[in-house]
């Protein structure tokens, strides 16, 4: 039986909370879905685990070479597609619904609202782990774990 664990982190906004060493402590990889914020959080996570990252609409201007505004990657059998700005799972854009339908991913890992999210809408996985920055109105800090084990995707969020 062969399962991976995903550390799924966004809108940190410059912060790296020292619980997160500890909570992504055994993955194997981390994505960080946007609004870094500071390079210092990327190489923190770095210290943890590989990291791929997407830039949000705070990182316009200062983006760092390597972090694209989409992704796709296959992990534990299956694909995921990363995005900062999704919006809700179930009024998609056109375009997005069209991109998300070409990419058939398994996973959508997504950020920019700060709500955390799991929610499944036909065979896709959707997943805003909240954000693990500077706490905003009343709005959970929280950043989230993927298990991918055999193909099947299972997410689980953690308050911060």
């Amino acid at each position: 039986m062969s399962q991976e664990l995903i550390g799924i982190i966004s809108d940190t906004h410059g912060l790296f909370d020292p619980k997160i060493p500890s909570v992504f402590k055994g993955v194997s990889h981390i994505l960080h879905a946007g609004d870094i914020g500071d390079l210092r959080v990327l190489r923190q996570l770095e210290q943890i685990a590989p990291v791929t990252a997407v830039w949000g609409n705070v990182d316009e201007g200062n983006v760092p070479p390597g972090v694209e505004e989409i992704q796709t990657l296959q992990f534990g059998g299956l694909r995921i597609f990363m995005i900062h700005i999704l919006g809700n799972p179930q009024r998609l854009t056109t375009a997005l619904e069209q991109r998300i339908n070409q990419v058939q991913p398994e996973v959508v890992v997504f950020g920019h609202s700060h709500k955390p999210l799991i929610e499944r809408h036909g065979r896709v996985l959707y997943f805003n782990p909240g954000s693990a920055g500077p706490k905003r109105f009343s709005l959970p800090r929280s950043v989230g774990l993927l298990r991918c084990q055999n193909g099947k995707p299972q997410g689980e969020l953690i308050y911060l």
